[in-house]
């Protein structure tokens, strides 16, 4: 297959990695900072930090989280939610992050896209895309953490969000996040064809088999993960193995 980046998701809520199902429902999982150097010493590519509530109070909180986790973390990290200016993505730059992800800000000012790229560059410039299907082969980009409707067509957005100048994408399956019934791959299928730029793939992976399934079918060259390995039913050197040896 080729190399695949495997990417842990961890969904933050204050001091807490906590998972959900379809955006609801959190449970608390543990120490965000532990689960991540244990993917770290596991062979992860890159971490994200998701801030789960940040949209909701307008702010990210996890530049304190984020410098003590580059202390002993020592691969690419992405940090997203409640990014909503230049000096908010330079201070969680500063803290130790390589990328930023935005969602919510990026839809309500998309002209912020264009000046995050000029600032930091595309390579540091990630839009974080929620999509939830709405009928058969259409899904609407919904922000504020999968709570917020926009009307957006994801294809369109992705689209857009491309010739604004970023560095990649990530797309998040609202309907199959934490179902552990393996991504849509569909959805991924369309936005994959369409961009010429790197698409993180997250939502719904159950098991190695469906990273697998993923990868095959739409050529896609990086994946998300979170519930399969929270809960420790998989390890990511269990993943990585399964995925090398096809």
């Amino acid at each position: 297959m080729g190399k695949i980046r495997l990417i842990p998701r961890l969904d933050i809520k204050g001091p807490n990695l906590i998972k959900s199902i379809q955006l609801e429902g959190l449970r608390v999982i543990g120490d965000p900072n532990i689960f991540a150097k244990k993917y770290y010493d596991e062979g992860a590519d890159e971490l994200i930090y998701m801030d789960a509530v940040a949209s909701l109070y307008g702010r990210n909180s996890l530049k304190n989280l984020i410098s003590k986790a580059v202390e002993n973390v020592f691969i690419p990290i992405t940090v997203g939610g409640g990014i909503r200016t230049v000096d908010n993505a330079r201070e969680i730059l500063r803290s130790g992050a390589d990328k930023i992800a935005i969602n919510t800000a990026a839809v309500n000012r998309p002209e912020i896209i264009k000046e995050l790229v000029k600032e930091f560059g595309s390579q540091s410039i990630v839009i974080s895309i929620e999509a939830k299907i709405i009928s058969k082969n259409k899904w609407e980009v919904f922000v504020e953490n999968g709570r917020q409707k926009t009307d957006l067509d994801v294809i369109d957005w992705a689209k857009k969000a491309e010739d604004f100048g970023i560095g990649e994408i990530l797309l998040t399956s609202i309907d199959r996040e934490g179902t552990r019934k393996g991504f849509d791959i569909e959805l991924i299928k369309k936005v994959q064809n369409l961009i010429s730029i790197p698409l993180i793939a997250s939502g719904g992976m159950g098991s190695p088999k469906d990273l697998i399934e993923v990868v095959k079918q739409t050529g896609v060259k990086a994946v998300s993960m979170a519930d399969a390995i929270h809960y420790d039913r998989y390890s990511l050197k269990e993943i990585k193995n399964a995925a090398i040896s096809e």
